[in-house]
């Protein structure tokens, strides 16, 4: 599932600055409440109520908080790259720098999880991590993100 199905240019964030995982959870839900048409409150306490049952945080920086909402209609991404890493209590200990938001509808089922995979897979790519955390302009970090697997190699 390509990530050009749900994050747009606008929901790209090249240099957040937060200080904790609440904060980053806090901030990234009010822009996706602002993007998505959502409510902030709803979006915020979905994430946490998800974080408590295990840290989104997978691994070599990379965090991917998501959750399902009752009046979202489809996918919703959004990508941050942290001004500096944060502790995200990450199944490897360490530090995250780069953040992908996922939301999805209620009854979204296996597009739900395609789409993590999907995120899981080109984040974890050491080359596409390395772009992700070299550019600073948003248009750049768009293009990583939305580039064809072929054009990635």
């Amino acid at each position: 599932m390509p990530l050009i199905d749900f994050v747009s240019p606008s929901a790209v964030v090249p240099a957040l600055k937060v200080n904790g995982k609440k904060q980053a959870i806090q901030d990234l839900a009010a822009r996706a409440a602002i993007l998505c048409g959502q409510n902030e409150r709803v979006i915020f306490d979905t994430l946490m109520q998800r974080e408590k049952l295990g840290s989104t945080g997978i691994g070599h920086g990379i965090a991917i908080p998501h959750g399902k909402l009752p009046k979202l209609e489809k996918l919703f991404g959004l990508f941050a790259r942290l001004d500096r890493p944060i502790d995200f209590e990450s199944l490897d200990g360490q530090p995250v720098d780069l953040v992908f938001l996922l939301l999805a509808p209620e009854g979204a089922g296996a597009d739900h999880l395609k789409a993590l995979a999907s995120v899981a897979r080109l984040l974890r790519d050491p080359d596409i991590a390395h772009k992700l955390r070299e550019s600073s302009a948003s248009e750049a970090l768009y293009a990583v993100l939305t580039m064809t697997p072929s054009a990635a190699a």
